[in-house]
């Protein structure tokens, strides 16, 4: 396959991961003192808010988020990124470059926003490997709740603590309860946790009361971003009974910069893996006609630096690798369902899968998972041991997409490093009196 070349010489490097092929949407702190929106090209940042001012652009391009420009629809968003392929080529009409080039911002100088105002957050518990690893440590002779296999899980997480990739993590407080005591306590949690994930954007909605039909839900997605769904597990596992996750979750989730496109990531498309003989068949709206590629191979790593690592300048240690297409509910089949009663969905909503892990040793999506709750910490080259996260300690979510004949499509990176809690005045005075 003859790739398109662009006049962005660094986009032709087959390693940069932001060809003409992938331009995703980002939004960043502009020279103005706004929010702008741009598209990723080689190592710049093409600013459309002043593109806007030269070429005829639709005006909601020029918003400081995205769910404006994400309600046109796909269609619209197709033409935008035909247009922006013709502009970026090499070889468009010289005086475009002219104009174009003066619009282009280094990445490394740009400093990235949250690219979408969150209005909802939906965390799914797509992977059934995940899903199984975490139900053998609780039940080991029922890993798999009965309706796994029926019916897409999912939770509503809070919007309002969405963070963009660089932004620091403080360690949350929280109620927690040892086995062995008797009552429950209130401090720093003791069980930080990642969770890789893949998210989805809704960019057009759909009515109060009207459910999306599971062969038109993915024309509601608009694109896809790294998500770290970031976890308490101590304080995860004092109050998830009986009604499931609150404060254990909702003190911060890492979003990556970039939107990639479902257009930029329609040729990666494959069959989900994670399916096997005696799984039922879904129930009727949740099978769709075209089932035969409902998955992205949508390809993760997954690294941890801690404080004395940087230290020393060591280099970051791999915990997993593993793929969205071993996801056992596709995208398509969470929208289905997430309408299925009547709900709606709104542009900028955001749908995560839950924590993806595959079914070999390696692609474990969380610590939980690898440690076996910390049972067995992992041994790191600097000497140091981790069965959970510490202060200081560094997570950085990488995905990219690439096939023989394909370029590779970045979805960037999602970054996050854990700070101490902040104690309350009376956590503070509990502490110095047990000190006394």
């Amino acid at each position: 396959m003859m790739r398109r070349r662009s006049w962005v010489e660094s986009a032709n490097d087959p390693a940069c991961g932001f060809p003409l092929e992938n331009l995703p949407f980002c939004a960043f702190d502009a020279e103005d003192g706004e929010q702008h929106l741009g598209v990723g090209i080689g190592d710049a940042v093409l600013d459309l808010k002043k593109l806007a001012k030269i070429e005829k652009v639709d005006v909601a391009l020029t918003q400081p988020t995205l769910n404006q420009w994400m309600s046109r629809g796909r269609d619209a968003n197709r033409e935008l990124r035909n247009s922006l392929i013709r502009m970026l080529a090499l070889d468009a009409p010289p005086t475009v470059i002219d104009r174009l080039k003066p619009l282009l911002r280094p990445m490394r100088a740009v400093r990235f926003r949250v690219p979408v105002e969150i209005g909802d957050y939906t965390d799914f518990y797509a992977s059934i490997h995940h899903a199984t690893n975490v139900g053998k440590l609780f039940r080991p002779d029922q890993p798999l709740m009965p309706n796994y296999r029926w019916v897409p899980i999912g939770y509503h997480g809070r919007a309002s603590s969405i963070v963009v990739s660089g932004t620091p993590v403080k360690r949350p407080n929280g109620q927690t309860k040892a086995p062995s005591a008797e009552t429950p306590m209130f401090g720093p949690s003791k069980q930080m946790d990642f969770e890789l994930e893949l998210g989805a954007y809704v960019g057009v909605g759909n009515r109060l009361g009207n459910p999306i039909d599971i062969d038109d839900a993915e024309q509601h997605l608009f694109g896809m971003s790294l998500v770290n769904d970031w976890s308490a597990r101590d304080i995860q596992a004092w109050e998830y009974q009986p009604l499931g996750p609150f404060l254990g979750k909702s003190f911060a989730t890492t979003v990556s910069s970039w939107v990639v496109t479902m257009d930029a990531l329609e040729p990666y498309r494959v069959p989900l893996a994670a399916h096997g003989e005696g799984d039922p068949r879904p129930l009727d709206y949740l099978a769709a006609r075209d089932s035969a590629n409902q998955g992205i191979d949508v390809r993760f790593e997954v690294c941890l630096t801690t404080q004395k690592m940087r230290n020393e300048w060591a280099a970051p240690v791999l915990l997993t690798e593993s793929s969205a297409k071993d996801l056992y509910w596709s995208f398509a089949q969470m929208v289905a369902h997430h309408t299925s009663n009547g709900c709606n969905l709104r542009s900028g909503d955001l749908l995560a899968s839950g924590t993806i892990s595959g079914p070999q040793p390696g692609s474990q999506g969380s610590l939980l998972e690898i440690t076996r709750r910390g049972a067995e910490p992992l041994k790191l080259p600097s000497g140091e041991e981790r069965g959970f996260l510490e202060d200081g300690d560094e997570i950085t979510i990488r995905g990219f997409c690439e096939r023989e004949g394909l370029p590779r499509i970045s979805l960037g990176e999602c970054q996050g490093t854990i700070v101490p809690a902040t104690l309350s005045s009376r956590a503070a005075v509990a502490r110095d009196e047990i000190a006394f």
